[in-house]
């Protein structure tokens, strides 16, 4: 770890130590790790090549949100796997402050869209179920564009406040990131001046963001829900649908929120705990959500299926 003895000069390059109390086991974990990048590349780049190219009967709003979905799994470790794998293996550790920057740019933007779209698929379910008469009406992109760019336009907002906000700070403590990957918190906390204003604004934008989200998506869910009771009519496949999009957001909250209140908690969790939470808060919804939406939606699952037995992908008959 470098020393600085004058607090207006600033760290420009960092090391990522991520695992340091493992020592000489820390190579061990790019096994796990690089079977949970595979696994998330090959899946989800499976579930892209399937809706988006060969089967056009399922270029519904529906599963072109799941197309979506796949895309944020098969981006969102790419901007730091590869680099930490490098990390273990070889010590290959620094980054610098504008590349740790970008970094944490590019997770968090990322991270803000998976919520956004999974909000966006809610809104589908809704229209779907609540409202089906009017939903081609609801669903064409330029209505649609009307529910989606606000939540867009708040994440640029945010996302970009956090990271320009912690481009300012001053790096004199020290240059050592408890971590494998430029986080918000695990940065900001080599800072030598006040960082209450980025604590302000990282809060806010859990609130505004993630939160947010999650009770619109449960206020739309208890509304489906309600309105199949009500109506008594049945809607098997409707609502298999949202229970695997309550599935995904589950998963997804829970290790976002554990991740979360590892830095707000510190005397519990160690610094290793920190690293292992925020990096599958990315990585298991990464790798099991098409695996999830693979099992339970007919289908994507038929076509599977298909893919299996005859080696190729077969035109779905309209």
């Amino acid at each position: 770890m470098q020393e600085l003895p004058v607090n207006n000069i600033s760290f420009t390059t960092f090391t990522l130590n991520g695992y340091h109390d493992l020592k000489e086991w820390r190579p061990i974990l790019t096994i796990p790790y690089l079977f949970m990048f595979l696994l998330s590349t090959t899946s989800n780049s499976f579930l892209i090549v399937l809706i988006i190219i060969f089967q056009r009967a399922l270029h519904s709003p529906m599963f072109v949100l799941i197309g979506l979905v796949a895309a944020v799994d098969l981006f969102w470790p790419i901007f730091f796997v590869p680099h930490m794998l490098l990390n273990l293996l070889f010590d290959w550790n620094q980054i610098s402050l504008s590349g740790c920057l970008i970094q944490l740019f590019c997770i968090y933007i990322v991270g803000t869209f998976q919520s956004t779209v999974l909000l966006w698929m809610s809104l589908d379910r809704y229209f779907a179920i609540c409202k089906p008469l009017s939903y081609h009406k609801y669903m064409q992109m330029p209505n649609f564009l009307k529910y989606i760019i606000v939540p867009v336009i708040r994440n640029v907002i945010l996302i970009t406040t956090v990271v320009s906000l912690a481009g300012k700070l001053h790096y004199c403590m020290k240059n050592e990131i408890e971590h494998c990957f430029c986080e918000h918190m695990a940065v900001v906390q080599l800072a030598c001046g006040d960082i209450s204003i980025n604590n302000i604004i990282g809060l806010l934008t859990t609130f505004l963001v993630p939160t947010t989200d999650f009770v619109l998506i449960t206020v739309s869910y208890v509304i489906i829900f309600s309105s199949v009771i009500k109506s008594g009519k049945s809607h098997t496949k409707a609502v298999t649908t949202c229970v695997t999009h309550i599935i995904i957001i589950s998963v997804s909250l829970i290790f976002i929120l554990m991740a979360f209140l590892s830095y707000r908690v510190r005397n519990i969790f160690s610094p290793d705990i920190h690293t292992f939470l925020s990096t599958m808060y990315i990585l298991f919804p990464s790798c099991f959500n098409p695996i999830i939406y693979g099992l339970r939606i007919k289908e994507i699952r038929e076509q599977f299926l298909k893919f299996i037995n005859h080696g190729k992908i077969l035109p779905r008959k309209v």
